[in-house]
């Protein structure tokens, strides 16, 4: 029967030489670009076809009691692909007709792939060398219901430890409780306050961190038996920060030392010679770095940010950043960072480019777009026989078909009265809200250059949502498939 090779797909153990024939099972409107693909690909990877096209418009809808009944395979097939969407236990079809049937990918322009012609197989990135500390910002004025929520979404976003921030200038009674809860509940936690005692309260309680130190509470902290973050007196002064070194090391105190980043237009540029210098300075010392000055501080998108630091992070052997998520901007920027280091770590690891990698940082745009044409599109428009609508977003136009017509252009409003006035029947409520959805989904993709298909979630990267298809929710609810392509 064959195996499955490392692409995915079903390989033919014979020693005949002979390329091996794969049926592929399609519905009429994806003929005309899968038959475009095939013709490229095959002489590629090596392989002969056929196309099968069953008695239905679109292949997604396709399932093994239809295909049991409709398909005839030709003489000499030695296995099928279905599309990826196809539902049933293709077992069933295997025993019947008596060849290999299996699943391809959902979109058919992905067949390339998933023979090995572009992208190769999914990297490992498990590994990572840089410890994120969340910072739970102005703690004392959280519920403790609040302190517990956002610790436990920032541990599952990727942090490592959970920082609790203290109010400057305050000194907070709760603290040394509220870092025993934390810990209780199966946190690693550190304290940032040059409070004394608010940190020997959280030290007694379990704090294993404290940020930060400098000549100001060098004296008593580093009598209290945790490590600690040296920093500067000054940001520019990094002789002090010399100096308290010298000082923790005299004390035996375990510390990491930090330069402190300071904001765009405040010495950013100046603030990395100081990590680097650091790291000629202190070979063998861990050094931390703050990234929320930038990503809390500039008016932009966060995830960009958060991976040149992490590159920067990787290069210099700076094993712990402090990530904080506070400006609405940077509400996922413990997540952003987390999959930063993991992509900068395969990168450095295997001397590649982060590039082809994993796209879950493509979250504004797309790596790629897959378009029908000009061609492909009038072929659809044209084969379309029922009045369901299909809509479509390439050329900087909306695309909306059905038996009734094809129509194109870039407002949605003027496309609904256009499709609408040339219905056979009025469109219902239910089918105008659908409609409406989705074009507003079609539009959203032109206007950032995403890729749009219909009944699917546009993909934003590691925060894409999952979708229930129309087609999907009125089966659940029991009723026909009146909305959505058929």
């Amino acid at each position: 029967m064959g195996s499955l090779g490392e692409t995915g797909r079903l390989n033919k153990n014979n020693t005949s030489g002979q390329q091996e024939r794969i049926l592929f099972v399609t519905g009429r409107l994806a003929e005309f670009s899968l038959r475009e693909i095939l013709e490229k690909l095959a002489p590629q990877v090596g392989f002969e076809y056929e196309v099968a096209v069953l008695n239905v418009q679109v292949a997604a809808l396709l399932h093994v009691p239809l295909i049991q009944r409709r398909l005839q395979v030709p003489a000499g097939i030695d296995w099928v692909m279905l599309p990826g969407m196809c539902k049933g236990d293709l077992q069933v079809l295997t025993d019947h007709f008596g060849i290999p049937f299996q699943r391809g990918p959902k979109d058919h322009f992905d067949l390339p792939e998933y023979f090995g012609q572009a992208g190769r197989p999914p990297r490992d990135l498990s590994r990572f060398d840089i410890e994120i500390l969340a910072e739970i910002n102005h703690a004392p004025l959280l519920s403790d219901e609040e302190i517990l929520r956002l610790a436990e979404r920032y541990r599952d976003s990727g942090a490592d430890l959970i920082d609790v921030g203290c109010i400057p200038g305050e000194s907070w009674s709760r603290t040394g409780e509220v870092v025993r809860m934390l810990v209780e509940a199966g946190h690693r936690v550190s304290i940032d306050s040059f409070d004394r005692a608010e940190v020997e309260a959280a030290v007694s309680n379990g704090a294993e961190l404290i940020l930060s130190c400098n000549h100001t509470n060098l004296d008593w902290v580093s009598r209290l038996g945790v490590e600690v973050v040296a920093i500067p007196d000054l940001p520019e002064d990094f002789d002090s920060l010399c100096r308290i070194v010298d000082r923790l090391l005299q004390s035996n105190t375990p510390f990491r030392v930090d330069p402190i980043l300071e904001p765009i237009g405040y010495g950013f540029a100046t603030s990395l010679e100081r990590y680097y210098r650091a790291r000629r300075e202190f070979p063998d010392f861990e050094i931390m770095m703050g990234i929320g000055n930038l990503t809390e501080l500039t008016e932009v998108d966060t995830a960009g940010m958060n991976l040149i630091l992490a590159a920067i992070c990787q290069e210099l052997r700076i094993k712990s950043v402090l990530a904080t998520e506070v400006i609405n901007w940077a509400r996922t920027a413990v997540a952003e960072f987390d999959h930063a280091r993991r992509l900068v770590k395969y990168a450095i690891d295997n001397k590649s480019l982060p590039k082809h990698i994993h796209y879950q940082l493509v979250m504004l745009r797309d790596p790629k777009l897959k378009q029908l044409g000009t061609e492909a599109l009038q072929n659809l428009a044209n084969q379309i026989r029922d009045p369901n609508y299909r809509i479509f977003a390439e050329g900087n136009e909306l695309h909306v078909m059905n038996r009734d017509g094809y129509w194109k252009g870039t407002d949605p409003y003027e496309l609904f009265d256009q499709f609408q006035a040339a219905a056979s029947k009025t469109v219902d409520a239910s089918h105008a809200f659908y409609l409406g959805y989705e074009m507003c989904k079609a539009l959203t993709a032109l206007t950032l250059g995403k890729q749009y298909q219909q009944d699917q979630p546009l993909n934003w990267g590691f925060l894409t949502q999952e979708e229930i298809s129309a087609q999907e929710r009125r089966r659940e609810e029991g009723k026909g498939p009146q909305c959505g392509p058929r």
